[in-house]
């Protein structure tokens, strides 16, 4: 069996989950946007896209995002998780809006729905996830909103074998320091403490790292 992660930029990869996957029997392949053919994905057991500091509305600055997309649309009957852009992009691809929403940068939670705490997120209620992200979408027709909470009404939703989030339950508190110095213009520009990040990531790390391991686990066993 094969997952295929489309990975934007080097240091937000599989993170927590990428041992998990593993364990679960999957060969893991990361597929490079704009260096690899991200086509290949279209046909792997199970494909991940993840999250990148670019809109997923702008493909004319970036082309490689209408290749995404439509490896997005030949897998609407596969497997699929979308991280961030990637959860955007499944937003996009089934007819709904991303528009700016308001920004999350740090640790916090997630307000799980009835539908989300019977879902493979049950795992994340009450827990720290890591938001990392200025824009949101609108809910797709017919998916199944699974998270939102007071700063965006929509954080995560499954539709048919989609399963998209807004937030980062992949991210490795332990890798903080590649997210720091990778997004360090952006968090400078916005105001926002990098110290304050760092120790944030210390003080959630490890129950936002077994919300998310426990999360994927739920989810590939559920296939």
């Amino acid at each position: 069996m094969r997952c295929d992660v489309v990975r934007f930029v080097a240091f937000e990869d599989l993170g927590t989950w990428e041992a998990e996957i593993l364990a679960h029997g999957y060969e893991v392949r990361y597929l490079d946007v704009g260096v690899d053919d991200v086509a290949e994905a279209a046909s792997a057991d199970v494909a991940i896209v993840l999250g990148a500091p670019i809109d997923a509305g702008d493909s004319e600055t970036y082309p490689v995002l209408d290749s995404v997309r439509e490896v997005l649309s030949a897998r609407r009957d596969r497997p699929t998780i979308g991280v961030c852009l990637g959860a955007q992009l499944m937003a996009l691809v089934a007819g709904a809006a991303v528009n700016p929403g308001n920004r999350e940068v740090g640790f916090g939670t997630v307000d799980l729905t009835e539908a989300g705490r019977a879902s493979s997120l049950r795992a994340l209620d009450c827990n720290p996830v890591l938001h990392w992200h200025a824009d949101t979408f609108d809910l797709p027709f017919g998916a199944t909103l699974l998270a939102g909470n007071e700063a965006n009404a929509h954080q995560a939703f499954a539709l048919g074998p989609w399963l998209a989030v807004q937030f980062h339950p992949e991210a490795d508190p332990e890798a903080i320091e590649r997210w720091l110095i990778g997004h360090t213009s952006d968090l400078r520009a916005w105001g926002l403490s990098i110290a304050d990040l760092r120790t944030a990531a210390r003080e959630h790390g490890d129950a936002a790292t077994m919300g998310g391991v426990q999360m994927i686990r739920d989810w590939l066993r559920a296939l």
